[in-house]
């Protein structure tokens, strides 16, 4: 089995797009490896609005945002997470609007240069928010939702009135996501998904690319991105009982099929299964703080 991906989408950058009666989505022109076509941000709501995900900071982006915005009133910024295509034009937008920004908190510093999209160490909400906590307006009604995993402050939100999940960066359609140490972690990221996938969403709707869609193809896209995961981890058992010990060399063999520009991110994801290899002593190595370039072995009870 394999991820069945949703890699088909029609859009027009600056144009916003009515997805359900509920939520519009506006594409930010900020293409790449990491955010497929843009960084998509919807609006939720009728009159009295919440925006999740404003994304960077581009005056023809935020134009086309309160383009689509004339006559209504943002009440609330909704932030998944602090990096660079997510969370820069929270507090512009918020300013703008004269509401508040809604997030768990900043996030934690990933390694210089690994990764595509950066952290955005400038960014911390006006409101922390975390699980349990319900915002809404009329006709809406969002949970707040701790997914961590792709960061350790990643949230996800869920609309009650169409039974849809904001997914973030949690998980998407195009693509799996980097978990990245110090800011990721494995296993919190495996627990995140499987938390979601027992919520029984009707649909995902994820930053970058289209949503996933029907109960039941929801249930079997989240399990197979969480299968995909542990093949990887059988994948870097296999490479250490031969004898490999480098992450770097293992991702030229496991990444072989993707993009190179992304071999960095991957080096960095391998390093999260490491790091909870370890923990569960199943593998060792010499570093006190593993990274990309720690030399790894078989723990001898795994051997």
């Amino acid at each position: 089995m394999a991820i069945p991906y949703i890699k088909e989408i029609e859009f027009e950058y600056g144009v916003v797009q009515q997805m359900t009666p509920l939520i519009r989505r506006v594409i930010a022109n900020n293409p790449g490896p990491f955010t497929y076509v843009g960084t998509g941000v919807y609006i939720v709501g009728h009159g009295e609005v919440a925006v999740l995900d404003p994304g960077p900071v581009d005056e023809a982006h935020f134009e086309a945002l309160k383009k689509a915005l004339e006559g209504e009133t943002v009440t609330h910024v909704l932030v998944s997470h602090g990096h660079s295509d997510h969370s820069p034009l929270a507090q512009p937008m918020a300013e703008w609007a004269g509401c508040k920004t809604y997030a768990k908190n900043c996030g934690v510093p990933t390694a210089k240069g690994e990764l595509g999209s950066a952290d955005d160490l400038g960014f911390m909400p006006d409101v922390k928010v975390g699980d349990g906590d319900v915002i809404s307006g009329p006709g809406w009604t969002i949970d707040v939702i701790e997914t961590p995993g792709h960061t350790c402050n990643h949230l996800s939100f869920g609309l009650r009135e169409e039974n849809i999940c904001f997914s973030g960066d949690h998980i998407m359609g195009w693509s799996t996501t980097v978990v990245a140490p110090p800011d990721g972690d494995m296993g919190d990221y495996m627990r995140s998904l499987e938390k979601v996938r027992v919520m029984n969403f009707d649909a995902l709707y994820p930053t970058h690319g289209d949503p996933v869609k029907g109960r039941d193809f929801v249930n079997h896209f989240i399990t197979e991105y969480a299968e995909h995961r542990r093949e990887r981890e059988r994948a870097i058992l296999y490479h250490l009982s031969e004898g490999e010990t480098s992450i770097p060399e293992m991702v030229k063999d496991m990444y072989k099929d993707v993009d190179k520009r992304l071999h960095p991110a991957a080096a960095m994801s391998v390093l999260g299964h490491m790091i909870e290899l370890i923990k569960t002593g199943r593998v060792m190595t010499p570093d006190a703080q593993p990274t990309v370039r720690s030399h790894f072995e078989l723990a001898k009870t795994a051997a």
